[in-house]
């Protein structure tokens, strides 16, 4: 049997290790200038904690802005916890990069898209890639709202 490299996972090994580095230096330092982040997660992943409410609320998909207010980023080898406020309701949140499929900081055109094995109802063959889309960017308002990234899929 011939051996091959399987660059889509050492790719996505090395998305994931960019976002690691990115939090843990926001962690340590606080967002710089305008970066903020639009982070979409599988809420499904076994390792995904979040409040019993959130879950129902976001049975398999969840995007969160990290913005004006957070708290208490705490970022390991595995994923991040965060403190997010959900309409004056502060929640914990801990997300695995594994479940990240969508990583995005607006102010400079940065985005990070992991193709997963289903095909997240796309019936099309389509490469998924950042896209260009001139829609205006989305108005987060302080803390962690929930916001559609439908934006970003091509």
């Amino acid at each position: 049997m011939t051996r091959s490299i399987d660059y889509g996972n050492l790719m996505h090994r090395a998305m994931r290790g960019l976002i690691q580095e990115v939090l843990a230096d926001v962690a340590a330092n606080g967002l710089p200038g305008a970066h903020h982040f639009f982070i979409t997660f599988d809420t499904t992943h076994p390792d995904v904690q979040l409040a019993p409410w959130l879950r129902e609320r976001y049975p398999s998909e969840m995007t969160v802005v990290m913005q004006h207010w957070y708290d208490g980023l705490a970022v390991d080898e595995d994923g991040f916890g965060v403190t997010l406020n959900f309409g004056d309701a502060p929640e914990r949140l801990y997300i695995p990069y594994d479940a990240i499929r969508t990583f995005v900081d607006p102010s400079v055109e940065f985005g990070l898209r992991f193709e997963t094995q289903e095909s997240d109802d796309d019936d099309d063959d389509a490469d998924a890639d950042a896209g260009e889309d001139d829609s205006p960017e989305p108005d987060p308002h302080d803390g962690g709202e929930v916001v559609s990234l439908d934006k970003f899929r091509k």
